[in-house]
């Protein structure tokens, strides 16, 4: 309930508040604005630089391994597998 009316009074205050310095409210609005795009925009170029970089690192390394390699490695970890079963 204390919260309530707290948020109530608050309100009004916020209300009055506009209603009474409402000039000053936009210059300060006017004055935000272009900090906030300027911010924004930093931002964005920030993301699309990076996604940019991660596409060039994805294209580069878009080379498959061969067939063969993956069983030749197969082999050789079963080779190890079984040597270590025989060394205990």
């Amino acid at each position: 309930m204390k919260t309530l009316i707290g948020g109530a009074i608050a309100v009004l205050l916020g209300v009055v508040g506009l209603a009474v310095w409402f000039n000053q409210f936009l210059v300060l609005l006017a004055g935000s604005i272009p900090i906030v795009l300027l911010l924004g925009g930093g931002l964005a170029l920030y993301l699309g630089f990076d996604e940019l970089k991660d596409s060039w690192k994805k294209d580069e390394g878009s080379e498959a391994p061969a067939p063969g390699d993956d069983k030749t490695k197969i082999a050789e970890l079963e080779k190890e597998i079984d040597d270590l079963k025989k060394t205990k």
